[in-house]
């Protein structure tokens, strides 16, 4: 197997399929429900759900802090944990190109699991297509989820309300840096690694004791500045934020500048923008430095009655600027 490719009759359903699906995803997913190789899961439900699905194309497939199946892991149970449910179920939908690695393949599968594993979720339901050499770049992975919705949690732009905070979780734009330096061969010399994580671990404690959460989003492509533009826009308020207060590691900041980029605009996969009711502040922050992943939580705006559907920064200089949505595609195949 260390030496084998992926061939075309890996995806025509017959016994190279079988073998491929019995000797490199089931040895990977076993559990109870995908055991079965039905077309379709059954699962039982009675509470509200939230469903997502994304696509991941990001290129290269390993990067400095994951990899491609990682991602597709942590971005759906990321987007699911956006509408306030706990992760419970993943499909896992694979387009592999012929002459693909079949350690590639393994590598990336343990990926899968390992991060399936880590954040509580069932990988339930999958399938497998081999395409032509030259008809896709390498794997493409294509990740659906289910969650139950925690307390009868709504998240909603609307529930957003004037003197509300936004809080960020986590330092920003360490994805897209670090795919960017590694698509590119670029040796910048700061050792800039990517924050893909689920975020199960400290968003589901903050959903489960704090009530006074209004509004999460992941900002991941278009970056932080255009996630806020599409919830002021959205919720038809105003956004002050302070640059000051944005977390930004050295290391980052020195990297942008260096490049030419704004932070603001470049992808994250590892923190959320959180809108939380202003009495309720103190309290939801305290829980967030108490996790990992958001130890360097910071509030880093409010919600204002002015310039509605706008984002005003106030600059570290002490001038104010519109931060308006990203234009064009900064870094393309990031996620």
């Amino acid at each position: 197997m260390a030496d084998s490719k992926i061939l075309l009759a890996h995806g025509s359903g017959g016994r190279l399929t079988h073998g491929l699906i019995k000797e490199v995803l089931l040895k990977n997913f076993r559990n109870p429900v995908l055991a079965e190789l039905s077309d379709s899961a059954y699962i039982g439900f009675k509470e509200p759900l939230a469903f997502t699905t994304d696509s991941f194309v990001v290129s290269p497939l390993f990067f400095p802090g994951g990899d491609i199946g990682k991602l597709s892991v942590c971005g759906t149970v990321n987007d699911l944990l956006m509408q306030g449910a706990r992760p419970e179920y993943i499909s896992l939908g694979l387009i592999v190109e012929e002459g693909l690695d079949l350690r590639i393949l393994e590598r990336i599968t343990r990926s899968i699991a390992l991060a399936a594993k880590n954040e509580g979720v069932c990988v339930a339901t999958g399938d497998l297509k081999v395409v032509e050499k030259g008809a896709a770049d390498k794997i493409f992975i294509n990740t659906s989820g289910i969650g139950r919705i925690i307390k009868n949690t709504r998240l909603s732009a609307e529930n957003i309300a004037c003197g509300d905070r936004i809080i960020l979780t986590a330092p920003i734009a360490r994805h897209g840096l670090a795919v960017l330096a590694k698509r590119n061969e670029l040796d910048l010399g700061f050792n800039i690694k990517s924050d893909c994580a689920g975020l199960t671990s400290c968003l589901v404690p903050l959903l489960n004791k704090v009530r006074g959460i209004k509004f999460m989003r992941d900002p991941t492509r278009g970056g932080v500045a255009t996630t806020l533009n599409e919830a002021a826009e959205s919720a038809r308020i105003g956004i002050e934020v302070w640059e000051e207060r944005i977390p930004l590691t050295s290391r980052v900041r020195a990297a942008c500048e260096l490049l030419g980029l704004d932070p603001l605009y470049i992808a994250n996969e590892g923190c959320a923008l959180i809108v939380v009711k202003e009495k309720e502040t103190a309290r939801a922050l305290a829980l967030l430095k108490k996790y990992k992943l958001s130890r360097f939580a910071r509030i880093i705006g409010k919600i204002v009655k002015g310039h509605k559907g706008e984002v005003v920064l106030n600059t570290a200089i002490g001038t104010r600027r519109i931060v308006d949505m990203l234009s064009g595609e900064a870094l393309p195949r990031i996620c």
